[in-house]
């Protein structure tokens, strides 16, 4: 009796219903993706690892999705999509689980430091900082030996198949949410409605950036330590955030974003049925038929024994797949999206360490600026972009032409990037000499001066002090300072005496204090000018986005779209995701000047860049494949033009043999009719298209 209650209406705001849930899936994925994204120097951090092993880790999430996207897109496309889905999101939920787990099981994090905690102290007692070298150089091979002792398995193991699980969770969203958008909504509609679920997705970064933010800021034992003896702040190199926190977030919003989908249809009828059939007889009841029909259809299929119905999709597997690399214009599209992923995964994972080491910035205000500045103008570049397709109601090649277009003016802007830039940081040793002199130097050795000789200082550990004179020095040690007054952050260590090498004057302040000197007063003016052409950059290529969508979705046949989407997931994930992170990582790790010690006394994760090799290793990768997906960009336009030209003389010889034949509508009408919810919809596409 309850499904005598049905009208056309019900089965409409279904498939709203669906575009909303799936856009809040598309929101808690992205928050989930950019947290980690923004989490990676706290990670790399706290497990003092370098940044070549964080790629790794990165790239584990499309290791994930490698496992199963191929078979979750083509036997998916003919199962209960809406509850693959549902699925997909515990999964991902289980996995930021995991990912927090290691915190639990950790010591308290202990940073890297050459001042012993007697220093601390209050007392006005005379202490000589430059000797601490000898203590630590006298317990190291204790302290080493105890620490290979106690510590097992690497704990970041944890974080890496905390993010596969969440690779593979993701796998069935965007295949299966985008082909059951593009199958049962108006064809006009179907782009507009992708780039709403993609715009409302992009909120999700920005606000996973600033939830990333807002950790940064969090001492990593936060609850469990006093913070007041910490003598570090979130600007240090060695600060490590409370990046687990955010986890334990992200997996309860993706557990209630999966909860609408376990209630969706397995199908709907096409959009706009309902209207065309009122110009025939009894609108009300043949949509309530309809309805029925699906519904009944869709509960008779689910009674199916499961291992026949998937064994008869098997055998149609591999020829499938031989028809879609066949053909030529999707594996253009795929070469292309390959190069483009690799520039844009590499750039998005060490954008916040490059705006660190470039122009100074700390990692929690570089990783909240690219939320709330970069995020938003991708938003609106989609939004405009699904706008601009919906208006001018532009063909295959007319998207094509927008997005090639939009993502050569975002090229320009990257080239501008190249000439915005700040010197390096001035340290003592390795950026500039003792004296002040540019000095660049990759030797160990170069930390010793005559100013700190009778020192016995160590010079693998970063415990960085500032001089008034603007140059950071390694440590105290280094920087030949003999007293030190007050305690925690407060400490000022007095009489350096290589802090007025430069200066050698009787009354020259020899202080320093903790912490790394900032950068000049006119880097921060040249950031804001990076940080405007960054978000002009952004607009201009998210404005193509939605464009290039469509020529993917339009370069394959409507059967093969779930499983096109597939292939290019998992191909663009498996050549796109996992190396670029690697060898963006590996060669940045070559600009590294001074690397950190991990608690066992080996190399932990890099404190100090040379920011100019930075810069151009980082945007010289970037400029290099964006140059190649132009090129290839060319040909794959070449050829869709010629096959869109053949498609239209096709086209045309099929209408003369029609009208030769003297094809009427209502012969059309006839042929067209069937007795099942398919059958019904190639009716109504008849009447449509002869209107």
């Amino acid at each position: 009796m309850m499904a005598d209650t049905k009208s056309p209406d019900s089965c409409c705001s279904k498939l709203k219903l669906f575009l909303v849930s799936l856009s809040f899936v598309f929101f808690a994925k992205a928050f989930q993706g950019s947290y980690m994204k923004s989490s990676i120097t706290q990670i790399e951090r706290r497990f003092d690892i370098p940044s070549s092993l964080i790629g790794v880790i990165d790239g584990s999430f499309e290791i994930g999705n490698l496992l199963v996207i191929a078979f979750v897109s083509y036997f998916g496309a003919k199962l209960h999509r809406p509850r693959l889905i549902a699925i997909g999101c515990l999964i991902m939920a289980l996995g930021s689980f995991l990912t927090a787990l290691p915190h639990f099981f950790q010591d308290r994090y202990k940073y890297e430091t050459t001042i012993s905690h007697s220093f601390e102290s209050n007392s006005t007692e005379k202490i000589l900082p430059c000797m601490a070298g000898q203590t630590e150089a006298e317990d190291s091979a204790e302290a080493k030996a105890a620490c290979d002792r106690e510590s097992g398995s690497p704990l970041w193991i944890y974080v890496f198949l905390g993010n596969m699980l969440r690779g593979i969770g993701e796998t069935p969203v965007v295949p299966l949410g985008v082909s059951y958008l593009d199958d049962f909504a108006r064809e006009e509609n179907a782009a507009f409605y992708i780039s709403c679920a993609q715009t409302i997705g992009i909120l999700g970064p920005m606000f996973g950036f600033m939830l990333g933010s807002f950790c940064a800021k969090l001492y990593v034992d936060i609850g469990t330590v006093d913070l007041e003896s910490v003598s570090i702040n979130h600007k240090d190199s060695r600060w490590v955030g409370a990046w687990w926190l955010g986890f334990l977030v992200t997996a309860a919003v993706m557990l209630l974003a999966g909860i609408p989908f376990w209630f969706l249809p397995r199908s709907l009828p096409k959009q706009g049925e309902w209207k065309t059939k009122d110009k025939g007889k009894d609108e009300h009841s043949e949509a309530q038929q309809e309805c029925l029909i699906v519904e009944e259809k869709s509960n008779t299929d689910h009674e199916k024994p499961c291992l026949v119905h998937i064994s008869e999709l098997a055998k149609d597997f591999l020829p499938s797949l031989k028809r879609l690399f066949s053909n030529s214009v999707f594996c253009l599209l795929l070469v292309v999206a390959v190069v483009q992923v690799n520039s844009f995964i590499g750039m998005i994972t060490f954008k916040p360490k490059f705006m660190e080491q470039v122009y100074g910035q700390a990692p929690s205000r570089a990783i909240f600026l690219i939320g709330i500045m970069n995020l938003p103008a991708v938003a609106l570049g989609m939004i405009t972009g699904g706008f601009i397709m919906k208006k001018f109601k532009l063909s295959i090649l007319g998207a094509a032409k927008v997005s090639i277009c939009t993502s050569l003016c975002s090229f320009l802007t990257l080239l501008l990037q190249y000439f915005l830039q700040c010197g390096n940081a001035q340290v003592a040793g390795l950026t500039v000499s003792y004296q002040g002199l540019k000095n660049v130097s990759y030797n160990q050795e170069s930390l010793l001066s005559q100013c700190n000789l009778g020192c016995s200082c160590s010079l693998k550990h970063w415990d960085p002090v500032c001089g008034h004179n603007g140059i950071t020095y390694v440590s105290p040690c280094l920087a030949g300072c003999q007293t030190s007054t007050r305690a925690g952050k407060e400490m000022v260590f007095q009489n350096c005496t290589c802090v007025g090498t430069e200066w050698p004057l009787p009354n020259a302040n020899t202080s320093v204090v903790l912490g790394q000197c900032p950068r000049p007063a006119d880097c921060d003016h040249v950031f804001k000018y990076y940080m405007a052409v960054t978000v002009l950059g952004a607009f201009l290529v998210a404005c193509g986005v939605t464009p290039g969508y469509i020529v993917f979705l339009r370069s394959v046949p409507p059967e093969q779209k779930a499983l096109a989407l597939g292939i290019h997931t998992l191909v663009v994930r498996s050549l796109g995701g996992i190396p670029s992170p690697i060898y963006f990582g590996a060669l940045i790790d070559r600009t590294c000047l001074k690397w950190g010690t991990n608690q066992c006394g080996g190399r932990g994760a890099c404190r100090l860049y040379d920011s100019d090799t930075f810069r151009m290793t980082f945007l010289g990768l970037i400029y290099g494949l964006n140059t190649l997906s132009y090129v290839l960009w060319g040909f794959m336009y070449i050829r869709l033009s010629r096959r869109q030209k053949k498609l239209a003389l096709q086209d045309q010889a099929k209408t003369m043999e029609m009208e030769a034949n003297g094809l009427s509508r209502e012969a059309g009408d006839t042929v067209s009719k069937g007795t099942t919810c398919e059958g019904s919809k190639q009716g109504v596409d008849g009447t449509e298209s002869s209107t």
